[in-house]
């Protein structure tokens, strides 16, 4: 069940006379952390976790406290078990974040807290955060500073033999918990069913060892290994597509989500495939707005933004609008890597 807040700790409030002095802008985020709009946008979302999440089941985090150590984390760069830690010893942070005495929620907490957090409540989060700004006179809005910066997803670097290999392990893992789902494992054998994933391993690592040498032989017998892997993705694709045949209509949660997991996964391995075929076995160029960088975050871009200690990142270019009180008005996600001088007109409206 969502709680809103602790009941106020009188044994915390007698002993807090005795407490070093808040911070003087710890102090004025409290202040603006009292906003009811700004609460009830933390409250909406995390609500929807569950259908009676209002209702039912055991006590959660109470939204004032997960509102607060999320501000914590922000403000000063912690990380999730950084600002558990720090929060828990410290009676200042304490008071803060409304804890009191009681125990401060852990770190898988806050992560769970966080992803429930909708891009369009940060929005509106931030737009609320503007107005009171406006109205402490914080900012007038007079002068505006915008500006591009380049956020990096969470890939390795990306080469397609890396990416081969990662779909023959996601989908192997995948047809191996359908199967184990419907009670098929004794078929495996019978149906020819195979799991590729440590050969592929193997295998994406001679390439590497290989194609160092950048020797023609070394290209050549690249090639050799390329096909070799491919010929292993492709197997895999086709039992994987025997498996989701197989799901059928399975109406069980469990199959539910592993049918979701190989409708997602097999058009991503396909699309590996076919863009490895065409730029190493047949010299192809395939654009950037066309490959796939990783089939875990196939929406990163490739930017090239001209600097020397990085030519080209892999993310997302992020656009940032702030005024005069160091206030970001406005942010957004740019798609692929747009001209900068583009940016402005916009961002003046």
């Amino acid at each position: 069940m969502l709680r809103e807040r602790y009941p106020v700790d009188k044994l915390f409030e007698e002993i807090a006379v005795h407490f070093p002095k808040m911070d003087p802008i710890l102090a004025k985020i409290d202040g603006y952390l009292e906003d009811e709009q700004i609460y009830q946008l933390m409250k909406a979302d995390l609500s929807q976790r569950r259908p009676k999440t209002l209702e039912t089941g055991r006590n959660s985090t109470p939204v004032e406290v997960a509102l607060r150590m999320l501000v914590v984390k922000r403000l000063y760069g912690y990380s999730y078990a950084e600002t558990e830690r720090y929060v828990g010893d410290s009676l200042v942070l304490r008071q803060f974040c409304r804890v009191y005495l009681n125990v401060v929620p852990d770190d898988t907490t806050l992560i769970r807290i966080a992803n429930l957090i909708r891009p369009g409540t940060l929005e509106k989060f931030n737009a609320r955060i503007t107005e009171l700004a406006v109205k402490s006179k914080v900012t007038q809005g007079r002068k505006l500073r915008t500006d591009g910066t380049m956020v990096e997803t969470n890939i390795h670097l990306p080469s397609d033999s890396r990416q081969l290999a990662d779909s023959v392990r996601v989908l192997a893992r995948t047809i191996r918990r359908a199967r184990q789902a419907m009670q098929m494992v004794e078929q495996d054998v019978a149906d020819g069913i195979q799991d590729f994933t440590a050969e592929a391993r193997r295998t994406t690592r001679k390439i590497g060892e290989i194609l160092r040498k950048r020797t023609d032989e070394a290209l050549e017998a690249g090639k050799q290994h390329y096909q070799e892997l491919l010929d292993m993705t492709e197997k895999t694709i086709q039992q994987a597509a025997q498996t989701l045949e197989q799901l059928g209509q399975a109406a069980q949660n469990k199959a539910k989500r592993l049918k979701q997991t190989l409708v997602t996964f097999i058009p991503l391995a396909e699309k590996v495939v076919d863009q490895t075929k065409r730029r190493v076995l047949k010299g192809e160029s395939v654009q950037a707005q066309d490959k796939v960088l990783s089939i875990f975050e196939p929406h990163t871009d490739i930017i090239c933004r001209g600097k020397e200690a990085h030519p080209v990142e892999y993310g997302h270019k992020v656009w940032l609008n702030e005024v005069d009180g160091g206030i970001v008005t406005h942010y957004h996600t740019l798609d692929g890597n747009p001209n900068d001088e583009l940016q402005w007109e916009p961002s003046l409206k």
